[in-house]
């Protein structure tokens, strides 16, 4: 073969509209760990540096379109079955001669190394056109049946409904994603009719009118859980749980330590260094890096953050996107960070709120400290700098500055520049009224005592 015939591209049918997930929303939008079912085959994908690639959407399907950019996409307007599908990709797939790859937008979890099988067996020497997925599950409920030929190779894909008992009882059962070559693909497709039952153009045909040229087609496996299709809300919820146990089997397996693993929530792009410990109910979002040696206890929640090696998180804190822990660095109970850079040692211990905020090496945020980022109309920052000490239930009035070394006194509200080394102190004056105390009291169990003797 030569080498631009060995070249993949990939068409991802994503075009169904999720009936049964009662949504607005088109079904591959939905989420596992974070990330749209169609991110996660594109992400699957992304190693086999395939191209060109095309997404097949409905009309008015924008939020895929921009999901998927800049991988293009292309309008399937009548829903006539996969065969039709596969066939409104033809104009983006012109010219295009290596093997086609082609795939569902709701079956997340096909991996990378299941789909370079699929293309290495269509390099095969025996130059099959169709090379199909196939699976063996636990349940084969109605899915079609892959018949093999005495050779090993793929005769046939015999749908539920018209399979016989004798067929009904193999084991091997079709999945829907193929590799086709592609000097062939739309000649097969042009061939294929709609006389079913449901008057569609299936894309299982191929495989016949393929043996009828003459052309070989095969088989390759994956696990049942790698080729998960998800068309309903419980589906979705079912996807979720199988993401997560091999995500934290992952994580353990990589030097992590996960104290409750069941109760511990995962995006698909976490990183973890190797000794971070994770305690109990910790929900991870999106974009978060955790270094090397970092522990994360009970009940917190990071998202878009970068944490640092050596820190120490919750328990009970948010991590919010922008959020950059350094080494070494406390966020403690109830302390909210958002977009906010903690230097080196830095320490915020106890019910804070830091937004757009850069707090410097070795400071102290007390509790109860606030950075009053926003006036209502504008984000506005807050910089101190390292070793200074925030006294506890202080406001920062962005935009403020507290230099390095500099202690702002407990209860105070900072609305101008405290300069390096400085006290400030930003409070009303006490005032002590000896005795007053005991009259109020006395005062206030007479008015008592008159109220409940005049019922």
């Amino acid at each position: 073969m030569s080498a631009s015939s060995q070249q993949t591209a990939a068409i991802i049918l994503a075009a169904g509209k999720g009936t049964r997930m009662k949504s607005a929303l088109p079904k591959v939008m939905h989420r596992i760990a974070g990330c749209t079912m169609v991110g996660h085959v594109l992400a699957n994908l992304a190693p086999l540096r395939s191209g060109p690639n095309v997404v097949v959407v409905a009309p008015g399907m924008d939020q895929v379109a921009a999901e998927v950019s800049p991988t293009p996409t292309a309008i399937q307007h009548d829903q006539l079955g996969t065969g039709h599908a596969v066939g409104c990709a033809r104009e983006a797939l012109a010219g295009f001669i290596g093997t086609v790859l082609v795939l569902y937008g709701d079956s997340p979890f096909i991996s990378t190394a299941t789909l370079q099988a699929l293309v290495t067996r269509r390099a095969g020497a025996d130059n099959p056109a169709v090379v199909v997925l196939g699976m063996r599950p636990a349940d084969p409920a109605k899915y079609g049946r892959l018949i093999l030929d005495k050779s090993g190779g793929l005769d046939r894909i015999v749908e539920w409904k018209e399979a016989s008992e004798a067929e009904r009882a193999v084991t091997l059962c079709n999945s829907g994603v193929m590799a086709i070559d592609g000097k062939v693909l739309w000649s097969l497709i042009e061939r294929i009719d709609n006389k079913n039952a449901k008057g569609e153009y299936y894309l299982t045909d191929i495989v016949e009118l393929a043996r009828g040229d003459g052309r070989a087609c095969a088989v390759v496996e994956a696990p049942e859980a790698e080729l998960m299709g998800v068309n309903s809300r419980a589906e979705l919820a079912v996807a979720e749980a199988l993401f997560q146990d091999l995500r934290r089997a992952q994580a353990m397996e990589e030097g992590a330590t996960l104290t409750d693993p069941k109760t511990v929530f995962f995006a698909a792009d976490t990183k973890l260094g190797r000794d971070v410990v994770i305690g109990p109910n910790v929900v991870f979002g999106p974009g978060v890096e955790i270094a090397d040696d970092v522990e994360i206890r009970a009940f917190c929640h990071i998202e878009g953050a970068k944490v640092a090696g050596g820190a120490i998180i919750g328990p009970f804190a948010r991590l919010r996107p922008g959020a950059e822990i350094g080494a070494d660095a406390h966020v403690g109970n109830f302390v909210e960070v958002k977009n906010s850079v903690l230097g080196q040692g830095a320490k915020a211990n106890h019910l804070s709120y830091l937004g757009d905020a850069d707090i410097g090496a070795r400071s102290n945020i007390g509790a109860g400290t606030i950075t009053c980022n926003y006036d209502g109309y504008l984000k506005a920052r807050t910089v101190i700098g390292d070793g200074a000490f925030i006294g506890s239930n202080s406001a920062l009035v962005a935009p403020v500055k507290v230099g390095e070394g500099a202690i702002v006194g407990a209860g105070s509200v900072i609305t101008r520049d405290v300069e390096a080394d400085a006290i400030a102190v930003s409070r009303a004056e006490q005032v002590s009224r000896t005795g007053r105390a005991r009259d109020f009291r006395a005062q206030r169990q007479k008015m008592k005592q008159e109220k409940a003797g005049r019922k």
